[in-house]
């Protein structure tokens, strides 16, 4: 494993032009399995492009301080180049400022670039990684509830967790979320209530909403009982925020950045109709919440309306914690409408092949799934 200080030298080296291409080549695995550092290094690249038309007389004009710095970087590559050639490393080289100036030309610009930034870099993980995180986690197979700092209550589905600063002191309230939520917020005007969920900002003052977003899902979805909402997508300014009112649910596709909204009148879990990128849903407020699709899993309910086996499949994995593999494809498309509540693994599927035929296997926890009877290698009747 690379170190900080040979991943940054690896940068310079490669920013300046003067790479091997075993540097090169080494470089470019370390940032493909390091995302924030390609970020880091795109973002240095564009710096230097700017820096391409100076003389390297310019690069004299760095000062003493920034020279020390360069110096130490230059000292560890004579003392690697050594360990490489199997010598026994010799003491590092002082480097002073006048020769210094004689030899480092663009090499110098590129690596006070990347110096400067490898400091401002661990300036800020170490600012955010001062402050402590507390997380709630419901692990598949479970329910969680929990009351929040403020007092605010949060019910947790199956394979979901948040994310928040301890005591809330803030003057936002923030929560990070992965997976389903019901959220019932203590109204405060003067701190208002934030959801960050996938690529969504959800704003509250005082309201009760449940919100899914699960990273197996292309969608969003965010249901209001009561108050207000207002949802905007932080990296896209030029989007107007979108207002949510009670009994409504809204469907906003995952890492777009400008959804067009349309209302219809279509029951819960209906399709987004083709080129949507939102869909705003009035709920049925004459229902119970605990026969709502949306929010019936808090009351121990897991109900579905028109769901694809497939679709289904990722929510009883979560429900019973257990793992559905098709054997075949043509079971995939097969829709359900219906409820599970009390009933065991074999107890569902026993409900769900009566309702639309297929065939399954249950061997500890991987339930196998085909449209017609096949045999699983190792999974006996």
């Amino acid at each position: 494993m690379e170190t900080p200080e040979q991943i940054w030298f690896l940068m310079s080296r490669n920013l300046s032009g003067e790479a091997t291409p075993q540097e090169r080549e080494e470089l470019m695995a370390q940032l493909q399995h390091r995302p924030v550092l390609m970020q880091q290094y795109e973002m240095m690249r564009r710096m230097w492009e700017g820096y391409t038309g100076l003389k390297e007389a310019d690069a004299t004009q760095a000062g003493p301080e920034a020279a020390a710095r360069i110096s130490r970087i230059l000292q560890l590559s004579a003392a690697e180049d050594s360990l490489q050639n199997n010598d026994s490393a010799p003491a590092a080289p002082v480097i002073h400022w006048r020769s210094w100036k004689k030899i480092v030309g663009r090499a110098a610009i590129a690596a006070g670039l990347v110096l400067g930034c490898w400091g401002l870099a661990h300036w800020y993980e170490g600012r955010h990684r001062s402050v402590p995180t507390n997380e709630i986690v419901a692990k598949r197979g479970s329910k969680t509830r929990t009351i929040l700092p403020d007092g605010s209550t949060v019910w947790l589905n199956a394979g979901s967790s948040i994310q928040y600063e301890p005591g809330f002191n803030g003057p936002l309230r923030e929560v990070s979320l992965r997976g389903e939520a019901f959220f019932d917020v203590v109204k405060m005007p003067s701190r208002p209530f934030i959801v960050h969920a996938g690529d969504l900002r959800i704003r509250v003052l005082g309201t009760a909403f449940n919100v899914k977003s699960y990273d197996e899902d292309k969608t969003v979805e965010t249901t209001l009982i009561r108050g207000l909402v207002q949802i905007t997508r932080p990296d896209d300014k030029q989007q107007a925020p979108i207002y949510l009112h009670p009994h409504q649910k809204i469907v906003l596709q995952r890492r777009d950045t400008d959804p067009a909204i349309t209302t219809a009148d279509k029951p819960a879990g209906a399709a987004m109709p083709a080129g949507s990128l939102a869909h705003i849903i009035p709920i049925d407020s004459s229902m119970k919440e605990d026969v709502r699709v949306e929010t019936s899993w808090v009351y121990n309910r897991l109900e579905f309306r028109g769901d694809s086996f497939e679709d289904l499949a990722h929510k009883l994995e979560r429900w019973y914690n257990i793992d559905i593999h098709f054997v075949d494809d043509a079971a995939r498309g097969l829709s359900f409408n219906g409820s599970l509540e009390n009933e065991t693994v074999e107890q569902a599927f026993v409900e769900l092949a009566a309702a639309v035929p297929f065939h399954f296997k249950i061997k500890d926890n991987e339930v196998y799934i085909s449209s017609v009877e096949k045999p699983v290698p190792g999974v006996t009747n």
